[in-house]
This record gives structure tokens, sequence and C-alpha cells, in this order.
């Protein structure tokens, strides 16, 4: 047991307390302190600790500057005024504070990770993620960065397929069984912390390339997203996201140089698989960008899960780096939520995207996506939104016909606005083929099922996505309402209290609650579990259900009038169900007719709602089905067919 101020290291049992609490500390960290503690006051060299580390096997010195400044964050020590580590610049670093050896004569333990796997501490930590949204300041440096990504690609893939390289004598890393990847938000080390969106989509750009490869488990990001900044163990990071790998690592970016470190480790020990930094400093990018991109297409296609994956390319690449910049901006503003003001800024940086490259795919399916999410919302005119979303889309792929996104924000579109099932099926096969291990196809392709009234094909492919995604609220709660719309009520509500302790203020939540409840018979509960709902349509509409189902018309028809007052221009959907609920079948065709001429996003799901089933017997009702494009009950035979 060594002592040190506060703390005290645990050499028998591999690990690190402060005081009563132990402290989380990730094995390879814990290594480097513990060497340190061990020899203090002496100046320790880089190459010492490699030796002495990473005996026989190459390890990058980069690797070392990060966890150095891990332990640092773990001890609360500051590299200007440190007490604990001291940097001796270009030489190496000295362990500074007092320690008092509380077991002499214990002999240090100098194993490699692989002679102590077994035995690793349960309590790892990674290093927090810096935030920021500022521009580069490079034009090259962006354009380096570029050039990275299918590195890191086929370096995470071949490594979790069994085949990453070991220089160690006659050592081979076992191949994984389970070949599963969540990728964390890569940490922003810039001088000027101003590099969050490009560390940020660095991670989510691996994350898509990943999802190309057949075999591959990749975890989606709003899941994987959730660990930004946390100080997580990797055992309970594996444990929540259920993979057994994790690829993380830092960007550092400065003038004309770019310095790129990654690492993978298993999530269950902490044991590092693989790890290298990318430091470039080049005029001629464009050159070693393609030269990488071919390395390691063909790297990939030969060894990656025996040669069975498909070849691997970035599509992201732009001929102007600012309009690059301009891409990962949107795409950041994007991944922070579905506001009006964010999306209006990504649409802005799309569109300045375009400008400087107007042949650049990924940023008019970037454009595409943004028009999708606003007409979605309602945010901007339906019919003029969709249309633009689905012209962005296409000139996507006429630009980039291997552009995976691209098929998806048209397949959205076509079901969206066109109503036009049979050609969004193929846009969805298009991008399953392309990116096999998307958790994106699994939802759309689940809600194509739904809109087609195949319940349970549906609930099956957004299980899977929720195992691709297992910490994303949204993930719940539309397979809970999925869940409920096919009557299995009590499935439904733990599923949408998932949803609720992963997000408290989820929207819309409560609303699918109040309606199980009203099935249930229970519409007094309903009542009650509807005064939480965060959102203001979503709270009228279930108040004017709950009340009518408690015999009191007036205060349901006070909702309603309500939810029509405030929500008419993009609520038709919505009030058209309230009526068909209550029995008004003419009120109900009336908003209908409304939603069809609006174009109304949720119109698609009325096949699947059980709230129309009183309109079911009506002519009307297979008229309008007709009208949709959407199958009556003499052709759902077929159109299962055709989905399947």
């Amino acid at each position: 047991m060594k002592s040190f101020q506060a703390f005290r290291l645990d050499t028998a049992n591999q690990c690190l307390w402060r005081g009563q609490e132990r402290v989380p500390i990730a094995p390879k960290a814990y290594d480097v302190l513990r060497y340190l503690v061990e020899n203090p006051g002496r100046l320790i060299t880089q190459d010492e600790l490699l030796e002495k580390l990473w005996p026989e096997t190459y390890v990058n010195p980069e690797l070392i500057r990060k966890y150095i400044l891990d332990i640092r964050k773990i001890l609360g020590d500051r590299p200007d005024k440190p007490e604990f580590i001291e940097t001796v610049t270009k030489r190496g670093y000295r362990f500074i504070a007092p320690v008092i050896d509380e077991s002499p004569g214990e002999p240090p333990d100098l194993s490699t990770p692989d002679e102590v796997e077994g035995e690793l501490s349960e309590d790892k930590a990674r290093p927090d993620k810096a935030r920021s949204e500022q521009k580069s300041s490079s034009s090259t440096s962006m354009l380096m960065k570029i050039a990275i990504i299918p590195v890191l690609v086929i370096a995470a893939a071949t490594a979790i397929g069994g085949h990453f390289r070991s220089v160690r004598k006659g050592a081979h890393a076992p191949p994984l069984n389970n070949t599963s990847i969540a990728v964390l938000p890569f940490a922003d080390m810039s001088p000027g912390k101003d590099q969050e969106y490009f560390s940020d989509g660095l991670a989510e750009q691996l994350i898509h390339e990943l999802a190309k490869v057949s075999g591959l488990k990749v975890v989606g990001r709003s899941s994987a997203f959730q660990f930004k900044g946390k100080n997580e163990d990797p055992r309970e990071v594996g444990r929540k996201l259920g993979v057994a790998n994790i690829l993380e690592g830092s960007v550092r970016s400065e003038d004309n140089h770019v310095r790129i470190t990654a690492e993978l480790i298993k999530a269950d020990d902490g044991f590092q698989l693989w790890s290298q930094t990318y430091d470039r400093e080049i005029n001629d990018i464009f050159a070693v960008q393609d030269e990488i991109a071919r390395a390691t297409t063909e790297a990939l296609r030969l060894k990656l899960l025996g040669g069975n994956g498909q070849p691997v390319a970035s599509n992201l690449r732009s001929a102007n780096p600012e309009a690059y910049q301009a891409y990962l901006q949107a795409e950041y503003l994007i991944g922070r939520g579905p506001s009006k003001e964010d999306l209006a800024k990504a649409l802005a940086y799309a569109d300045q995207a375009i400008e400087l490259d107007e042949k650049y795919a990924s940023a008019w399916a970037m454009r595409s996506s943004v028009q999708n999410a606003l007409a979605e919302g309602g945010l901007t005119d339906v019919t003029q939104g969709f249309r633009e979303a689905r012209d962005d889309a296409e000139r996507a792929i006429a630009l980039d016909p291997t552009l995976a996104s691209a098929y998806l924000v048209l397949a959205k579109t076509q079901m969206n606005c066109d109503w036009n099932w049979d050609a969004a099926n193929a846009s969805i096969t298009k991008a399953a083929a392309l990116e096999p291990g998307s958790v994106e196809v699994l939802r759309i392709r689940s809600y194509r099922y739904r809109i087609l009234g195949n319940l349970d094909q549906a609930i099956e492919l957004y299980e899977q996505a929720v195992a691709l995604d297992p910490l994303n609220a949204n993930s719940y709660s539309r397979l809970g309402y999925l869940l409920y719309a096919a009557g299995r009520y009590d499935r439904a509500r733990a599923t949408l209290q998932k949803a609720l302790d992963l997000n408290p203020q989820a929207s819309h939540v409560h609303l699918t609650l109040d309606k199980i409840l009203i099935a249930q018979g229970m519409p007094q509960q309903a009542l009650v579990e509807i005064e939480k709902e965060p959102s203001e349509w979503g709270k009228f509409t279930g108040l004017a259900l709950a009340y009518h189902a408690l015999g009191r018309e007036q205060d349901s028809n006070t909702a309603l009038d309500d939810l029509i007052a405030k929500y008419r221009a993009y609520a038709a959907y919505q009030i058209a169900q309230v009526y068909a609920f209550r029995g008004e079948s003419d009120k109900s065709f009336e908003w209908l007719e409304h939603a069809y001429k609006q174009r109304d996003p949720g119109l698609p799901e009325i096949k699947s709602n059980p709230l129309f089933k009183n309109l079911v017997r009506d002519r009307r009702y297979g008229e309008f089905l007709k009208k949709m494009r959407l199958p009556t009950d003499s052709t759902q035979e077929e159109s299962e067919h055709v989905a399947r």
C-alpha cells in the first residue's frame, strides 16, 4: 500500500482510494500511476514507461500523455501548479508528492495487460470531453482530418474481427465472440478547446462507416453520446450499451497540424486491444487521403471478419475544406436536438457547405434531413418543406449513389409526403445494403411496417433498434407506442417507464400512457397521467380523450377547442383522432381531409392507430385508405409480401 496526501494506492488489489472512497481509474492509467508512485522524486522518461509497462509491444508514446492527463484529472492535479506529477519538458515525468510505504518489501508489479487480465480493477475511467462549438482556424488541418476517418474505421473493425496486430513475440490476440462496438465522443484536446464540433463529428462519422460493415453491431449515436464528458467505467459502458468493445480517442488541432489518437478497449476488463496515433503535417493531403483510403479498403476486404465485410471508403470528402467544416457544424447542431433555432442554424450551415461546393453530396443529404425535420415538426410549410427535402435527397443520390443517409431521408419524404410505400421500400433496401448495421435503417423500416398495419413486424424491428440504441429515451417511447397499438398494454407501460427513467421530460410518453389507461378502463388514472405531459398539444389531446372516457363531455370539448384554436394548422390528424374516438365520424373525416390537404406527417399512421377503430366499418374509411395508397384488408397480404 502506497499513500500520498489523501490517496492510497492498493497494489495488492489494483485499485486507488481517496479516504474510504474507491476512485475509478482505467487499468493502464493505474499502471502508469503506480510506476510513478513507486519511483517518487525520480525522473521517469517516456521510454522507461514504455519499456516497463508495454514490454515487447509497440505503443505510440502519445498514449502516455493521454494517461497522464487522465491521472491528473482523477487526482485533481494542475500541470501549471503540480502537486503530484511534474512534467519535465521533452524529458519525462516526476512524482513529487511525498509517498508513505505502508507495505515495505512488496516488489513492484510490472505485468503487462495480457498477464493480469483476470485481475484488473473493476473501476476504470475515461477522460472528460471538453465542450465548445467554435470554428476551425485552418483549412489544411480540416482536410487532414478527413483522411483519418477510414484509417480509424479499418483499424477498429480489424481489431474487433480478431485480426489486430501484435508485435509481442509469439502472441496473437484471440478473436472476440461478440463483434459489437460503441464509438464514444472523441475528446477535444486542442489548445483553444474549439474543436468539439469536429471531435463529435469524427465519432459520428466513424459510427456511420462502421455500420457499413456486415457482421458488426454498432451502437447508435444518441446512446454512445450519453457518455460524453463522463468518467465512466468501461465495464459499465459495455453493460449499459450491450457491447464488447469501446472505441474512444482524442483530437488535437493547431495551425497546420492535427493529431488524432484512437484506442480500442475490451469493455469487460478495460484491456487495450489496439491503439494508434495519426500525426500529420503535410501539404498534399489529397494524395495521402487517396493512399490511405485505398490501403484501408483493401485491408478491410481481406481481413475484416474473415473477409466477409464490404469495402469501406469515406464519402464525406469535399474538395473545399471550408465546406467540410460547415457540414460538421450542421451535423453538430442537429445532434443537439430538434429545436427550431438549432435546425435553422443547421440549415444555414448546410447551405453554406453547398455554396462552397455544389457537388458535395453529404451536404445535400444533410440539407434534406434538416428540411424533413422542420416539416415533420410543423416548423415550416409542410408541403414545401417535404418537396425541398425530396429534391435535396435526390440531388445527393445523383452526386453519390453510395450515400446511405440520402436514401434514408428520401424514404422519409416518400412516406410522409408522397405516400409511395413501394418507392420508400426500395430506398430503405438500398440504404440497408450500404449500411447494414445502421440503427436508422431499422427505425425507418419499422415505421413503414407500422404504416402498412403490420405491427408484429414493426415491433420486432424496433426491438432490434432499441438493442442498438439502448440509452435513447425516444427508442423506448416509440417502441412503447407500437406495443400500445398492438394491444400489448403491460409491456407497453413497462417500456414507456424505461423512456421516463432515461428522460423524465420526454414528450408524448404520458400521452401514450394516457391512451393505454383509457383502453384498460382506467380513465381517472389517465387524467392524472396526462397532466404530466410536457407537450401542450399532446396534453390537450390526452385531456379530450380522458374527459370523454369519464363522461365529462363539456371538459372534453374545452380541451378539444383549445387544441383546434392553437394547433389547427398542423394538428389536423390529432383533432381527427379525438373526434373518431368520441364517435363523431363526420367531423373526424372532415379533419382527415384537412390533414390530407396539408400533407400532415401523422396521417400515414391512420391504419395502425387504435383511436380510429370506430371508423373502420364506415365505407369512407376504406376509400380514404385507398386515396392514401394504403392497403385495405383485401390488399394487406399483398402489401406485406412487397415489404418483405
